[in-house]
């Protein structure tokens, strides 16, 4: 084992534990630090025995345990602890060292440190590590952002535990990891990462209850449909393991059927929406997969309400397998709409921040690794190498054409879960979304007239150059004084 370790990681949870491991495995010596020592005894006596990883037992210990510049990776809770640890850490830094937190951090709080650290001479890179246990062990999804000074530094490190993908020739494509940009963009992005993954199991989750609600499909059949979804367009990570779990059983009965119905939620899916809402970005499946697990979560309500509160009896009368292609058809539209509205929200949070981001490499980061990574990623790098200022995805050819021949089953799909009584927010969203983005002349004009009656806020006119406000003293009692005029 080398005399100075290559970079320290403090946290032994689950993440911080897998990923020393995975550093060590790609030849890196790691000291491993957390806040109670015992742990990290039992660590270096288990699955860190005979690696090279090595433990501290107090913060200079870590700290004269690294060869400069020092390189302290934190995977401790996101927020106060965060700046906790980094005020325990600084007295023994010297500038230059890197600060590295790899929690789901909020993407200001990233911001802020970058900013106050640079000032101590420091540099601190706020990243997001995506891939869960396995991926952590095997090859995460790292998006990086903060001080770019400290990039080549964490560079060979990151890279090389950082997933790869086989190309077509069965050859490593580029790493799953790669430079983000300025501040808290990194974080930025590994929260519209999670966003997205909440719409992906959402959209999954409902055709879950569409096969069995409507369509009477048992554990086995759902499963061998997921199976077979994974072979097209819509294999991804969520589709293989959605097979899996239905395949999964417990005394000859799926498991999954007797887990309760209520999410759970870390909050960054809640974080994406709130930012969408400052932007004013229209982020609406996202949204709506957050409201559902919040809706999931009042079981003992809507147990009650369903005592209270009729619809109509769920009853299929139709070709099951037409419907089941026209699911596919409907749940591939509506992920890509997912997808189209989280680079949306990137696009915007990029002028706002003044970031400079690269949205062709971010879907190469998330190509592998990650817990959304499926095969259309490719061509959304593809529809962004052909134009890199493309403002929505579904403007790119590939995309318009996929979404234009499937919204029929899309629509029909729809159709019958409304008829049916069965709750689809995020696909019914998705359709929704697409509907109002493809409409040139939206009923928005009726709307500026009521805010105008009631609050003289002005409006633009049709026949007018955009960016002239007029105000109608509708009632003839108002007089000429306007409000002030804001966008969202």
């Amino acid at each position: 084992m080398k005399q100075l370790s290559d970079i320290a990681v403090v946290g032994l949870a689950v993440m911080g534990e897998n990923l020393i491991l995975n550093m060590a495995s790609k030849g890196f010596t790691v000291t491993a630090f957390n806040r109670s020592y015992d742990k990290v005894e039992r660590f270096l006596e288990g699955r860190a025995k005979g690696l090279t990883i090595r433990g501290a037992d107090s913060i200079q210990a870590l700290v004269e345990s690294l060869e400069k510049p020092r390189k302290i990776m934190l995977m401790v809770k996101s927020g106060q602890p965060v700046d906790d640890f980094i005020s325990r850490l600084t007295p023994y830094l010297d500038k230059g060292d890197i600060i590295i937190d790899g929690g789901n951090s909020q993407f200001e709080d990233s911001n802020r440190r970058t900013a106050e650290l640079s000032k101590l001479g420091l540099h601190y890179i706020g990243t997001g590590v995506s891939g869960g246990e396995e991926g952590a062990l095997l090859g995460p999804s790292i998006m990086p952002g903060g001080d770019e000074k400290a990039w080549p530094s964490v560079k060979p490190i990151f890279q090389a535990i950082s997933a790869k993908v086989e190309d077509e020739q069965g050859e490593l494509t580029a790493p799953c990891c790669d430079w983000v940009g300025d501040g808290g963009s990194g974080h930025f992005v590994k929260m519209v990462h999670n966003g997205i993954e909440y719409g992906d199991m959402q959209l999954i989750c409902e055709a879950y209850l569409l096969m069995r609600d409507l369509l009477g499909m048992e554990a086995d059949e759902i499963k061998t449909v997921f199976d077979e979804w994974n072979k097209t367009e819509l294999s991804s990570y969520l589709t293989e393991i959605t097979a899996d779990i239905f395949g999964y059983k417990e005394n000859g009965e799926a498991l999954v059927e007797k887990i309760l119905d209520t999410a759970g939620q870390k909050g960054t899916g809640k974080w994406t929406g709130v930012t969408a809402l400052h932007l004013g970005v229209p982020l609406t499946l996202i949204g709506e997969a957050v409201f559902a697990r919040c809706l999931s979560a009042i079981k003992e309500e809507r147990v009650d309400a369903s005592k209270v509160l009729s619809g109509p009896k769920a009853e299929f009368k139709g070709d099951k397998q037409a419907f089941l292609n026209n699911l596919k058809d409907a749940l591939l539209a509506s992920k890509i709409v997912s997808y189209a509205q989280g680079f949306a929200l990137m696009r915007e949070a990029a002028k706002e921040y003044q970031w400079k981001l690269n949205y062709g490499a971010i879907a190469l980061m998330w190509r592998g690794g990650c817990i959304i990574r499926s095969v259309f990623l490719d061509n959304i790098k593809t529809a962004f190498d052909k134009d890199s200022e493309l403002r929505n995805l579904l403007l790119d050819d590939y995309f318009s054409d996929v979404v234009t021949s499937a919204q029929q089953g899309w629509r029909e799909v729809i159709a019958a879960a409304i008829v049916n009584g069965i709750s689809v927010p995020c696909l019914s969203s998705a359709l929704t979304y697409f509907d109002g983005y493809r409409t040139a002349d939206l009923p928005a004009n009726l709307l500026q007239a009521q805010r105008d009656y009631f609050g003289a806020h002005t409006y633009e006119r049709k026949d007018k150059a955009r960016g002239e406000f007029f105000h109608t003293n509708w009632t003839g009692r108002g007089g000429d004084t306007s409000s002030t005029t804001y966008d969202v």
